[in-house]
């Protein structure tokens, strides 16, 4: 019998009505070796959302010189913080994935939960289609980019739309595109704080470290500086700190070209001539613990602040699977996933 979308023609229409929720990071390669990393950053360095170059100028520098180097150096950053059970994102993505299905359940949400990832595996593609296969006809999306920008959220909806472009029949679709200054985000943000401030005692500065972009996406109109600012703003007004408490930084710039600033590496190696020589560094922009938090802050950040003549460097872990994080991302989705 011909099938009809995984289903026989007969039970394609009358099994559908089901509501999904699809929860997209970032990726991570398949595993911490050179030809994976080079994979996987030849998908990554290809999107035009990430790299705003003339596509043809810039597939020369990426096949010629950046795909000939880079994954090498990559992969052998990956093997520091890669663990037995495999990528730090990978695993607590899955984690945030089975806890939010479980709270949905206890909530008797009826809704089904599913991780993907923009780059490398599992695809949006892939999982989409499974979806579709189960007969989900309600999706809500939430890339788990706190702060909006277009080469993180804006990206995941285009491979979603792509993939939906080849669809008959088209879900109903929700995209929950930013979370910046959601007060489940920022309550949940700014006790992960506390609880490190009431182990460890204030610093002398507390720095946020977001994701860097370069300064000229910003022209062009994209939101994510100012919605970042907002974020440490409202974090600290919860926690009560003041500006001389609290900085901004960006971080894991690439290129020449000029990026958001201050850098956050650049501001470690200032801050002790300046006299502060105890910082608590945090990352609002991630959503998991990656690369970028695990060895590029609790590492090279480390070193460069205590090279500098810091004394006391403490990372303050991203929210993971941490109860509250899984209860913010559950009242992101209910509205969308009721009715």
């Amino acid at each position: 019998m011909a099938k009809y979308i995984g289903l026989t023609k007969a039970q394609g229409h009358s099994q559908r009505g089901k509501t999904g929720v699809l929860l997209v990071n970032l990726g991570t390669p398949d595993e911490p070796t050179t030809p994976a990393l080079r994979r996987y950053l030849a998908e990554f360095l290809s999107d035009p959302r990430v790299i705003e170059m003339p596509r043809l100028l810039w597939k020369a520098i990426l096949h010629g010189i950046i795909l000939r180097t880079r994954p090498a150096k990559s992969a052998a950053a990956y093997r520091e913080v890669w663990t037995d059970a495999g990528s730090p994102l990978m695993e607590i993505s899955l984690k945030q994935t089975s806890g939010l299905q479980a709270l949905l359940d206890e909530q008797q949400a009826g809704v089904s939960v599913h991780l993907a990832m923009r780059y490398g595996n599992p695809s949006i593609a892939s999982v989409m289609q499974d979806m579709q296969r189960q007969g989900i006809d309600r999706i809500v999306v939430l890339p788990l980019y706190p702060q909006y920008a277009a080469p993180t959220s804006g990206t995941v909806f285009d491979a979603v739309a792509t993939e939906l472009m080849r669809w008959r029949y088209v879900p109903s679709l929700h995209f929950i595109h930013t979370y910046h200054d959601s007060a489940e985000y920022i309550d949940a943000l700014a006790a992960s704080i506390q609880r490190d401030f009431d182990v460890h005692g204030k610093p002398q500065k507390l720095v946020l470290s977001y994701h860097g972009m370069p300064e000229e996406y910003l022209q062009k109109g994209d939101p994510y500086y100012c919605f970042c600012l907002k974020t440490s703003r409202l974090v600290a007004a919860k926690l009560g700190l003041t500006e001389d408490d609290c900085m901004t930084t960006f971080q894991s710039r690439f290129g020449k070209a000029q990026w958001l600033q201050p850098y956050t590496d650049e501001t470690m190696k200032s801050l002790p001539a300046k006299g502060v020589k105890d910082v608590a560094v945090v990352c609002p922009a991630f959503s998991a613990d990656c690369l970028e938090t695990l060895e590029e802050i609790a590492g090279e950040n480390r070193e460069y602040f205590e090279h500098a003549g810091g004394e006391s460097f403490r990372y303050i872990p991203c929210l993971n699977d941490d109860d509250a994080h899984i209860a913010m991302m559950a009242a992101l989705v209910k509205p969308y996933i009721q009715g």
